[in-house]
């Protein structure tokens, strides 16, 4: 009989010390109560936790998952649900309960070597039986890995790397699966008699490397590791400022988050978000290798540095900047749509948007020397001779090609600012940047724009249009799973208001107010937005998991707590300082137990998207400090003097 709560292969390796055949590999759930690493580049392992305990660790960096989960069992029941609560910088405590018994495990990394561990405390009424159940996805691919022989440890090992999970007093392997390897190993603490023990989870090349990291990390104990832990992200709190506008808590843990976000073997690579949501985690035909949020967009990379120099990291910005430019392709010189921390492209379409992110950033950054202004020349010169220019292949959604303005707007500001940089450093080939910009600015109402649109009888920005014709009834599908194909004229998208942060057009320009009316009519759920009328991504009605469904299966969009930030900015811009406040108090709302700020909410809760998404978190800095200086603070003055008036 299967034991309540334990899946039947999990139940085998109780019952048994017998190998058993496994499931095929997967990823936890993206939505993440905990996600940490220590400050200290000596120690190249990130680690998250779920709603079943520590779920993905990364090593040996930020692209490569090394674990699918570790889960506590006790009297053959496995552990769900814990309190999660933060005990330091980055550091977790989960408590788990059951019948007549209490878990608690504390996590942290060793600052010096690739090991994550915890101090585990156990309290039963009566001697109970643990034993942990421990899933190594080595290299990204859990299905080619093996189990080692060890007689007090969990050893397991592909072709190059390994992973050794030791404990203070040992552990006793009881079995593990073939294929996907799942280990079983009973702990000797049983709540009454022994109630405190240590885990150690190392790393390395080999077996060998793996359990003498793990060893050695346990050696020094878990004391001397979390206070070594804290003291490093303390300092590196310290040598920044605060804003007097956030909740110090969460304003705190997002700047964590987003420093704890970059890879650090590969400097300035920050990934989007340390999980896998939905089917990127679990369908082999979405994803051929699992992992597709653990990468670098260079999108994502403005929206974070841009947040790290308004708390005042600028070394963090420069490297993110730096990083883009290295990651250019030859021999166009484009960036691609993300790659992985070690600069491989991953997914390859082009993205206008993406190409202007090097030129905002410097522009922020103040960067002219030679090697960056001819980087950033070699986009600009790979975005302007596309022979249908602004048009972009997938706007920052990445689902629909076409004219987008918040894409156009970000191309429109980026040659203003490369213009701006160039002019500084005496280079003549400003002008021609500028003649460009300012033609796109005089045509993206043309572009953008609709007349005859459903939802307003004056004129509103579109999502976008497939044509450059706002006014033409084009249809097209927006894809996951969406049913019908609809008319360009009907949907619109809370992107629009990239004009008016970026400079082209000023807050109260008639345009503007009537699509904001629109959007707010159209989008707005709650505190927040989605980001399109018939939005797919997310999740289904019942909550299940988003998939591409080929049975007519809806999925559906939730709301998005970014755009409660851009609305912030938005209402800065136009005086209204008290409701800005309000959106950064909205924002807060959406974070979970750990601190961590979602990708999408649905009734008032993180969903299972990417959780944290170093997007949100980066927008809950930044219009954290653009309320304490009046102002969006990465809004470019060259750009809004030019289009949008010096105010």
């Amino acid at each position: 009989m299967t034991p309540l709560g334990v899946t039947p292969t999990i139940a085998a390796l109780l019952a048994t010390a017998l190998t058993v055949p496994g499931p095929p590999a997967t990823y936890a759930p993206a939505d993440k109560l905990g996600f940490g690493t220590a400050r200290q580049a000596a120690s190249p392992v990130w680690f998250t936790l779920g709603r079943t305990g520590l779920t993905e660790v990364f090593y040996p960096d930020l692209s490569t998952p090394a674990t699918r989960d570790l889960k506590l069992v006790v009297d053959g029941r496995e552990a769900a649900d814990p309190r999660t609560e933060p005990v330091g910088r980055l550091r977790f405590r989960q408590v788990f309960r059951g019948e007549g018994w209490r878990a608690s495990f504390t996590w942290t990394t060793d600052p010096g070597r690739a090991a994550v561990l915890a101090d585990v405390e156990l309290h039963a009424d009566r001697p109970v039986t643990a034993q942990v159940v421990f899933d190594p996805n080595l290299s990204r691919d859990g299905d080619d890995d093996s189990a080692v022989d060890q007689p007090d440890a969990l050893v397991a090992r592909d072709a190059s790397t390994a992973s050794a999970l030791v404990a203070e007093e040992g552990i006793t392997p009881r079995g593990s699966t073939t294929g996907n390897v799942v280990q079983t190993g009973d702990l000797r603490v049983d709540g009454v008699r022994d109630r405190r023990t240590t885990l150690s989870l190392g790393f390395g090349t080999t077996p060998r490397e793996a359990l003498g990291t793990a060893r050695s990390s346990l050696a020094e104990g878990f004391a001397r590791h979390a206070r070594r832990y804290d003291r490093g992200w303390e300092d590196h709190l310290r040598s920044l400022a605060r804003p007097r506008s956030a909740d110090r808590a969460l304003y705190d843990a997002s700047v964590l988050v987003l420093a704890a976000t970059e890879d650090k073997r590969n400097p300035g690579a920050f990934v989007a978000s340390p999980g896998f949501p939905w089917a990127f985690g679990f369908d082999r035909g979405i994803a051929p290798e699992f992992g597709s949020y653990a990468l670098v967009w260079p999108r994502d990379q403005y929206q974070v540095a841009s947040a790290l120099l308004a708390a005042g990291d600028r070394a963090a910005a420069d490297r993110a900047l730096d990083f883009m430019l290295r990651v250019q392709q030859q021999p166009d010189g484009h960036l691609p749509q993300n790659t992985r921390v070690t600069g491989e492209p991953y997914w390859t379409n082009v993205q206008q948007d993406e190409q202007a992110a090097p030129m905002l950033l410097a522009h922020l950054l103040g960067r002219t020397d030679r090697s960056t202004l001819d980087g950033l020349v070699r986009a600009a010169e790979f975005m302007v001779s596309q022979p249908d220019a602004p048009f972009t292949q997938q706007e920052r959604w990445e689902n629909q090609s076409g004219y987008s303005p918040g894409t156009i707007a970000a191309e429109i500001a980026g040659l203003v600012c490369l213009a701006d940089l160039l002019r500084r450093a005496g280079d003549p080939r400003a002008a021609r940047y500028l003649a460009i910009a300012d033609e796109w600015e005089r045509r993206v109402e043309e572009w953008t724009v609709t007349r005859t649109g459903p939802f307003s009888a004056k004129p509103y920005y579109l999502r976008l249009t497939k044509d450059g014709e706002p006014d033409a009834g084009t249809t097209y599908n927006p894809g996951d799973n969406h049913p019908v194909e609809i008319d360009q004229r009907a949907a619109v998208d809370p992107s629009f208001l990239e004009l008016v942060r970026l400079g082209v057009r000023p807050h109260d320009d008639p345009v503007v107010r009537d699509t904001v009316r629109v959007v707010d009519e159209q989008l707005k759920e709650g505190r927040f937005w989605h980001r399109y009328n018939g939005d797919g991504y997310g999740e289904r009605a019942d909550g299940g998991l988003w998939n591409i469904h080929s049975d007519g299966t809806r999925t559906y969009g939730r709301t998005w707590p970014i755009f409660a930030g851009e609305r912030g900015e938005y209402e800065l811009l136009a005086g209204d300082h008290r409701a800005a406040r309000g959106r950064l108090a909205d924002m807060a709302t959406a974070a979970n137990a750990g601190r961590m700020l979602p990708e999408q909410v649905w009734r008032g809760r993180g969903t299972t998207s990417a959780t944290p998404l170093a997007w949100t978190h980066a927008q809950y800095v930044r219009l954290a400090w653009s309320i304490d200086a009046g102002a969006p603070v990465e809004r470019p003055a060259v750009v809004a003097c030019r289009y949008a008036g010096c105010r």
